[in-house]
């Protein structure tokens, strides 16, 4: 039951959020105020919340029919737990909103300790977990919603609940974060975009067809590193968050397999594993970079 609950909630895509964290509480500790606990907790507060944003994802795509459709890879097409019967919609359903509140008391705590600002990091969250699926997801917004407050918010609020304040710098170095957290969900809908074209959503990929997406994709990602390397020439950043180039090579590789192998959902797996690879390894890189500088 416990791996079936583990898969449920996708806890292979939980370290994103650790990483985010990382990022944030990284760039505190490098302008000088870093609390553990607080560090501790936000993590708590922000994988609840991508726990929650998963498991009502599960729920509606169980609900309208489109995971009943997707091809199943071991990054896109949910996690095929209701389809099989290992557990029932309405405890998948309970377990969102559970996570949801716990998110939810958390950052209230943080806000209590840290300042109101945190509040309406909390609501964004919030309203994209909650909403996404049925509503964002249908608008053409659903990436720029996910890379905001699953990327550059949560960086952003990790600096924030240490510090007390909002830097023209950490707002720089959340950028490369929410690009990348974008950049996750929208190679992964590649496979699903046919039966989610099916279940009503509207996102990039159906919008722009697979290989104008694939473009897309690739441009954007060679920019998650531009603004890296202008924001450290700008002195935003410390110059050591430049290691996070390590992973370039591998993001050539993964854009240039999107562009190539866009309309061949098997032949583009791989480039959906090098994505995630690019997206973790990045993050991790940077928070590293902020604790060497």
């Amino acid at each position: 039951m416990i791996k079936t609950w583990l898969k449920e909630m996708r806890a292979n895509f939980l370290i994103l959020s650790v990483v985010l964290v990382m990022i944030g509480g990284a760039a505190a500790r490098y302008d000088g105020n870093f609390n553990p606990l607080i560090f501790l907790v936000t993590v708590l507060g922000v994988v609840t919340a991508h726990i929650s944003v998963n498991l009502f994802n599960e729920y509606s795509d169980w609900r309208t029919g489109i995971d009943a459709e997707t091809v199943r890879t071991p990054f896109s097409g949910g996690s095929g737990i209701l389809q099989k019967g290992d557990l029932k919609p309405e405890q998948v359903k309970r377990a969102a909103w559970i996570t949801l509140v716990i998110a939810f008391f958390t950052g209230l705590g943080l806000a209590w300790v840290s300042g109101w600002p945190v509040l309406i990091l909390m609501a964004a969250g919030g309203a994209a977990a909650v909403f996404y699926t049925d509503y964002f997801a249908k608008l053409i917004i659903g990436e720029v919603v996910s890379g905001l407050t699953l990327g550059s918010f949560v960086v952003i609020g990790a600096y924030f609940v240490q510090t007390g304040a909002i830097s023209s710098g950490i707002v720089w170095a959340s950028i490369s974060p929410g690009l990348l957290t974008m950049l996750l969900l929208f190679l992964n809908e590649f496979p699903d975009a046919e039966a989610d074209r099916q279940g009503g959503r509207r996102h990039l990929v159906i919008v722009l067809g697979k290989k104008r997406a694939a473009i897309m994709y690739a441009v954007l990602l060679l920019l998650v590193y531009a603004i890296l390397f202008l924001g450290a020439a700008a002195g935003k950043m410390p110059g050591t968050v430049l290691i996070a180039f390590l992973t370039f090579p591998v993001a050539v590789r993964a854009a240039y397999c999107a562009v190539k192998y866009a309309q061949d959902t098997a032949r583009l797996v791989p480039a959906l594993g090098l994505n995630v690879i690019v997206v973790l390894a990045t993050d991790f890189l940077m928070a590293l970079g902020y604790v060497i500088g």
